[in-house]
């Protein structure tokens, strides 16, 4: 038996949940992939996983086994890497993913910076205004705005994003600046679809505060939304970067800071913290730094 092979399948079959999906992420047939847990577990003289037809769950030897097939597994990837890489030059595959908008602001300049330095490395830039499932699309590295579920993924921060209210100088002057939430529901502003569109979200007092809002637009999407406002239509809620640089040219204002909600973590999040090539670290040891509170990306939104 191949050892190794055997836990690769093994570390596969725990990961996607299922002996199929397993043994199509893996390019084999199901029977070879059932053969293969059985011999590893015959080698090691005990049951590593619990099956049904549909799903499979691993037993206590199972996880603690697990743990260290990705450690060997990590060390033999960094060892193939070493050969490759010659004198420690990076070369190989990545897939990243990140939000459209925010990919394209922030991640995709750190990522094309990244591939100037390190030619060798194949990187595929992924923008998608949805949750990615890492393990089950394929993706190395993924750069996620607000709370993250118990995905077992690895998360690692980079920093806060805030939810702002927003207004043209021109609005401002016409209307006045508002002192208080409440002091939206008669003015015009800038919707979203969906739940959104109803109420905006607000903290006061160490409370959670919802207000009404109205106006005659409503948008899908975020940049339409922002020119609406930098035309002076009206108010509108936005995460902070996607108008910061209307904010920075004085085209818009922020407004009601004092009523901010929390703001939104940022991760970069990846599967697998000891299964990681070495270039995968190093991709992510550079967006750390690039898009962490000390690099450039963030100035002002901390």
């Amino acid at each position: 038996m191949d050892l190794i092979r055997a836990m690769r399948t093994f570390v596969e079959i725990a990961d996607r949940g299922s002996l199929t999906a397993a043994a199509r992420a893996l390019d084999s047939s199901l029977a070879a992939v059932v053969r293969t847990l059985a011999a590893l577990e015959a080698h090691l003289d005990v049951r590593l996983m619990n099956r049904t037809t549909r799903r499979v769950a691993l037993t206590d030897d199972g996880r603690h086994y697990l743990e260290h097939c990705r450690h060997i597994l990590s060390s033999v990837q960094d060892a193939e890497d070493a050969l490759k890489e010659g004198a420690a030059e990076p070369v190989g595959p990545i897939t990243i993913t990140a939000p459209v908008q925010f990919g394209q602001m922030y991640v995709a300049p750190a990522v094309t910076r990244f591939a100037l330095q390190h030619p060798r490395v194949k990187l595929r830039v992924l923008l998608h205004d949805r949750v990615v499932n890492l393990v089950e699309e394929g993706v190395d590295v993924g750069v996620r705005i607000g709370a993250l579920d118990d995905s077992g993924l690895v998360a690692q921060p980079l920093g806060t994003i805030r939810r702002v209210v927003v207004a043209s100088p021109a609005l401002l002057a016409a209307r006045g600046e508002p002192m208080h939430p409440h002091d939206l529901c008669d003015a015009p502003c800038v919707r979203f679809s969906g739940a959104a569109a109803l109420a905006w979200s607000f903290r006061a007092e160490g409370r959670t505060l919802q207000v009404s809002v109205g106006g005659n637009l409503e948008f899908n999407h975020i940049a339409p939304a922002v020119d609406a406002c930098v035309a002076g239509a009206g108010f509108g809620l936005f995460l902070s970067y996607q108008v910061r640089p209307h904010v920075a040219a004085g085209r818009l204002n922020v407004v009601l800071g004092a009523f901010e909600p929390p703001p939104r973590p940022v991760h970069v999040v990846y599967p697998h913290a000891r299964l990681l090539p070495g270039r995968t670290r190093l991709l992510i040891d550079w967006l750390k730094r690039e898009l962490g509170a000390e690099g450039p990306a963030f100035a002002g939104e901390h």
